[in-house]
């Protein structure tokens, strides 16, 4: 780790309402910039989509009873607000991971060259999407949202119920919440066959899988070893591997 201001800051995540708002409101220059920005985006990687997305809009956490989410309805365009405003005034993403034991270390992915973050590492995991009209943004969906991509990045099914929440982050940056759910422990030869059975399903579909590459790791400082990796990496790790 270099030397500064971590990443991250880890949350109390006992007990957490999610409350939905407004997104923000963008003057017409920043909406035509947003636009301009997101084109530049598609011409550099026409497989980009401009999804839907949970936005974290802040998290309270004094006073007492449950800490309380503000989210919005978002989409990945919107993201380039980040080069038009303070780092304050920038909605955060709300994300989550799962922490998949083997005994051979926790499994971690290189991002495809197709994907967001293309060559870092991270836990397998995603944005969060938002719930269908009527349902509501809790914990419970976001378990499934974790072990759906779980699926989809490994190929590793696993049931949400079996998703435990062991850590909730914030990032010092853009206040980005992490949601980090830890799975029950499965074979590292189950993973890596797992893998590659969906790289090939994938290609031959025409699909770049999410991850190009998947290691276990034995500890944060393996991690690091790697590559480039998500800001929320080092700190997750080192908790995990610290309890």
């Amino acid at each position: 780790m270099q030397p500064g201001p971590l990443p991250v800051e880890f949350l109390d995540a006992q007990q957490i309402d999610f409350v939905e708002l407004p997104p923000p409101a963008l003057s017409p220059q920043e909406r035509g910039e947003v636009d301009r920005l997101w084109a530049e985006t598609k011409s550099n990687n026409p497989t980009t989509f401009d999804g839907p997305l949970v936005a974290s809009l802040g998290i309270d956490l004094t006073g007492p009873g449950p800490s309380v989410v503000r989210w919005a309805r978002m989409t990945y365009r919107h993201r380039a607000l980040r080069k038009l405003r303070p780092a304050e005034e920038v909605p955060g993403s709300v994300f989550v991971t799962v922490l998949l034991p083997t005994e051979a270390g926790l499994v971690v992915g290189r991002g495809s060259p197709t994907t967001a973050a293309p060559g870092r590492w991270s836990l397998p995991g995603g944005s969060a999407e938002p719930p269908a009209a009527g349902r509501p943004l809790d914990m419970a969906s976001l378990r499934r949202h974790a072990a759906r991509e779980l699926a989809e990045e490994l190929g590793v099914p696993a049931s949400d119920e079996e998703l435990r929440l062991c850590g909730l982050t914030r990032g010092t940056r853009f206040g980005s919440l992490g949601f980090h759910f830890l799975a029950p422990p499965v074979p590292s030869a189950l993973v890596r066959r797992r893998h590659a059975a969906l790289a090939v399903t994938e290609t031959e579909r025409g699909v770049v899988p999410e991850l190009d590459e998947i290691a276990f790791v034995p500890s944060a400082e393996r991690a690091v070893r790697l590559g480039p990796g998500a800001d929320y990496l080092h700190q997750v790790l080192g908790q995990y591997f610290s309890t």
